[in-house]
């Protein structure tokens, strides 16, 4: 039974003797493998070079950190794939000279679409010799993407410096800062250029720094064992592939199954974002808040405050806020915040269950958003304080709340395993019941 259960799930040796590993998660068996081969270790490399350039030429720790993220990028990516971002950033900056918004997003989704290009794609697939370092060429043109149409749109609302070359020098820092170059997490180039040019204080506490990253360092261990203790003894992630296996569950399991799902997703961006966010914030930077816990999640518009802080942020000030967001009418409002999902959608990959993904979040928020206007009206107000008690109005939002939260978890698992996992979770829960 073991031996078919190892065949049929698609296991492999675990790291404890006595158990088998499930790495049927892409994202993290392929960020653990370049974690090993070398990304932990030019992390390390980039928090050493912060803190000597800190201590002994504070006025080059910039440069020195520049030249470093290249440096880095290119001993992974190679001469090759540096130059097709160097490429995107001349473009890129060179249209943000003109200082029009509209030819600035124009260009930066033409040099994403270059993604999806099938000519294209085989040619940068023949510079590497595994499928693995040309998705980490994916994965760093696609984050850098959203650097390049920050820095263009600030540009256009508000040039910053004068001198191009300043501006040039600038964004190539923003743009290769190791510690947020392939995954993020996402801060825009405002307030990047305005941390990192902060003064450096006099005395500063070293004792304190190393509290932090002993103690920081030590929590993202324990995440990082967490995940891993999950995937080898859960095997979630092969269960979700296999639709038998789902189709045949007990529903209790089948629950726990969706929970398993979400919550190795949470601690996976808890180990995924919080290295990164360490090295940042020892280096005088503030990084966005780490995701919050799935569980207390029970809100389309919670989900996208508090998971990715960093992705919420720039899609406010870059797609809701200039589209008119919910200043100009609730036309408006739909208007922009349909953009933005649209645009997560293209950006994550545009394939047919993130559009789903997308629609159905884009439609959760709205409902959310017109429940709480109504529920906000002097009308509607008055008619529950005269007829409800304090208790039956909280119950009654709880009722409300557990099918917002409901559809939530839906749409979490379309994202996780695709448009089967949500079907089947579909008919087995909110159908047969």
């Amino acid at each position: 039974h073991e031996a078919g259960l190892q065949r049929e799930l698609q296991l492999e040796k675990g790291l404890l003797k006595g158990f088998k590993r499930d790495p049927s998660d892409f994202e993290w068996s392929f960020w653990t493998e370049w974690a090993k081969k070398s990304l932990l270790w030019t992390l390390i490399g980039h928090g050493v070079i912060s803190r000597l350039t800190s201590i002994f030429y504070p006025k080059f720790r910039v440069l020195a950190l520049t030249i470093y993220g290249l440096l880095a990028a290119s001993g992974v990516l190679g001469i090759k794939g540096v130059s097709v971002l160097v490429v995107h950033l001349g473009l890129s900056f060179s249209v943000a000279q003109l200082r029009k918004p509209v030819l600035s997003w124009t260009c930066n989704l033409l040099l994403l679409s270059t993604l999806h290009i099938q000519p294209l794609q085989e040619i940068q697939r023949g510079w590497y010799k595994t499928e693995e370092e040309y998705y980490l060429l994916l994965f760093s043109v696609a984050v850098c993407g959203l650097r390049f149409i920050s820095f263009s749109l600030e540009h256009c609302w508000c040039p910053l410096d004068r001198g191009g070359v300043l501006q040039l020098c600038w964004l190539l820092s923003y743009t290769f800062y190791h510690p947020f170059f392939y995954n993020g997490p996402i801060i825009t180039y405002k307030d990047y250029i305005e941390q990192m040019r902060r003064p450096t204080e006099e005395g500063e506490r070293e004792e304190s720094a190393f509290s932090y990253l002993v103690l920081t360092s030590g929590r993202i261990i324990l995440w990082w064992c967490v995940a891993e203790y999950m995937i080898h003894v859960m095997y979630m992630h092969s269960i979700q592939s296999n639709e038998t296996y789902l189709e045949i569950l007990p529903p209790w399991a089948l629950g726990g199954l969706a929970l398993a799902l979400v919550q190795f997703f949470y601690v996976k961006y808890l180990v995924l974002f919080g290295l990164p966010s360490m090295l940042a914030t020892l280096d005088k930077l503030d990084p966005p808040t780490l995701p919050r816990c799935v569980s207390i999640m029970y809100s389309f518009t919670g989900m996208w405050r508090h998971f990715d802080k960093g992705l919420y942020r720039w899609l406010i000030r870059y797609i809701y806020v200039p589209l008119g967001g919910s200043q100009h009418g609730h036309l408006y409002k739909m208007l922009s915040t349909g953009l933005a999902f649209g645009f997560v959608c293209l950006w994550h990959g545009g394939h047919d269950y993130l559009q789903y993904w997308a629609l159905m979040n884009w439609v959760g928020v709205l409902v959310e958003n017109g429940l709480k206007s109504l529920f906000a009206s002097s009308f509607i107000h008055s008619i529950v304080e005269q007829n409800f008690s304090a208790a039956m109005e909280r119950r009654c939002i709880a009722l409300l709340s557990a099918f917002s939260t409901a559809m939530l978890i839906l749409s979490n698992l379309v994202f996780l395993g695709g448009i089967h996992v949500g079907r089947i979770f579909w008919k087995r829960v909110f159908i047969q019941g």
